[in-house]
């Protein structure tokens, strides 16, 4: 059985919600929904609870499957760049990549792959912590 740590998962789950919530509110917010067209009007018809829970979910995920590829008791500076290689390496570049092809805006691209660089980067922090 798989030896991850529940509490840096769940840490690490948190971060990214609260990372998100700056990210795309105060930081970049009124800039990501421009570029991505997402009207304010279609966030009200939305059903937060369902899109928070999924995302809460989705979040612990990624976190899990980071902690079983860094495995049980990473180095602390270990963890944390495995954290930015995966987002910066693999997220960032993975969406980039997409975004290219769909021809969006490269200032999309910077928010959005920057969001999971730091989000992974903080996924590292919580597993050098309590990995």
């Amino acid at each position: 059985m798989p030896n991850v740590s529940l509490v840096a998962t769940v840490l690490a789950t948190i971060l990214g919600f609260v990372l998100g919530a700056l990210w795309y509110g105060p930081l970049f917010g009124s800039r990501w929904r421009a570029l991505a067209g997402v009207a304010e009007d279609a966030r009200r018809d939305a059903n937060p609870a369902a899109i928070y829970a999924i995302t809460f979910l989705l979040g612990f995920v990624a976190a899990y499957v980071f902690g079983l590829y860094i495995g049980p008791n990473p180095g602390r500076a270990f963890a944390i760049v495995c954290g930015a290689a995966v987002g910066v390496g693999w997220v960032a570049t993975s969406l980039a990549t997409n975004y290219l092809f769909e021809g969006r805006p490269s200032t999309l691209i910077a928010i959005n792959a920057g969001y999971h660089a730091v989000r992974f980067t903080l996924i590292g922090v919580a597993f050098a912590l309590f990995g």
